[in-house]
Order: structure tokens, then C-alpha cells, then sequence
């Protein structure tokens, strides 16, 4: 069953896939599309799942599930991933690839880079501790709420700047 996203509370489990590239509006439409159909008929042992999805900065999908009407089990989250793997074909867009990083270049554009080019721009000052970078490793939607989208002093990210620039 689908509930808007903004409705679910902040102790819903979320998964978060970035893609590797910005998604043009009929290929964002197509892929929300099938997420919804995905979503409305979202199962665990019988039960149906009460999720909600978000799309973001044209390349952000969270999908998000309240785990107080029931939980979403392995098997269910394997069908997530077995639904958005086609669609990674038809649109040419990798979501499930967890390698990559985000952050907003200077221009304010949403970038994908790989984990070294990343620490290579830190130690080029292109990223600092205040670069915008986006956490898809957030599990709950209260996190995914106050730290998906933060300034990379403030998450793990800063693990990967200088030394100095992490401190600053």
C-alpha cells in the first residue's frame, strides 16, 4: 500500500539509490511509474507493506517502509532490488551501485564520483568540510530527515577530507 512519503514516521526503514546521472522528466515518470506499481502491490509474508517513495534532485529514489504495520523481510527487500534492476537497463542509469558518492560541486550541480576521485578533489580544496554531500547509507527516515542531504563535516564523508579541512 502506498502513503505519502511525508506522512511515514521518522522510524520508517528507508533504502536510498542514487543514480550515477540526472534522469530527464519522461525517464523520471517511467521509473516512478514502475516504482508505484512496485510499491502498491510491496508484500512481506502476506502482509502488505505501507511504503512511501521520494524522488529527489533528479536522481535521488527513497523508498521508505513503516516497519510498525509490518516489517519488510529479506525476501521483500530482494524484490525492491529485483524491480529496480530492469529499469537500470531500459533508462541506462546505474541506481544500485553502491560505489559511488555525491556531493554538490561549486556550481551547486549533484555530482557521482567514484571514492578516490572524490579524496582527490578534497586534497585539491574542490571538496571541503562544507561541501554538500548526500549519505545514502541513512536506515531510518528520521536520519534520512536530518543527514541525508548535510555538509560532509557532518557525516562519515569527512573521513575521506584532509586531515585539516575535517577539523576546521
Amino acid at each position: 500500500m502506498i502513503l505519502s512519503f511525508d506522512s511515514l514516521p521518522d522510524t520508517s526503514r528507508v533504502w536510498v539509490f542514487g543514480g550515477d546521472r540526472a534522469l530527464g522528466d519522461d525517464e523520471a515518470a517511467r521509473l516512478l511509474g514502475e516504482v508505484d506499481r512496485f510499491l502498491a502491490q510491496w508484500h512481506a509474508h502476506g502482509h502488505p507493506l505501507a511504503a512511501g517513495r521520494d524522488w529527489s534532485h533528479d536522481r535521488f529514489l527513497t523508498v521508505a517502509v513503516d516497519q510498525s504495520i509490518a516489517g519488510a523481510s529479506g525476501c521483500s527487500i530482494d524484490g525492491l532490488y529485483r524491480a529496480l534492476r530492469p529499469l537500470e537497463v531500459v533508462l541506462g542509469v546505474r541506481l544500485l551501485d553502491s560505489g559511488g558518492l555525491f556531493h554538490r560541486d561549486a556550481s551547486g550541480e549533484v555530482r557521482h564520483v567514484g571514492r578516490d576521485e572524490f579524496v582527490a578533489a578534497a586534497a585539491r580544496g574542490e571538496v571541503t568540510r562544507d561541501t554538500i554531500v548526500f549519505d545514502l547509507t541513512v536506515e531510518s527516515l528520521g536520519e534520512w530527515r536530518e543527514r541525508f542531504e548535510a555538509p560532509a563535516h557532518a557525516g562519515w564523508h569527512a573521513r575521506l577530507l584532509p586531515r585539516t579541512a575535517a577539523r576546521a
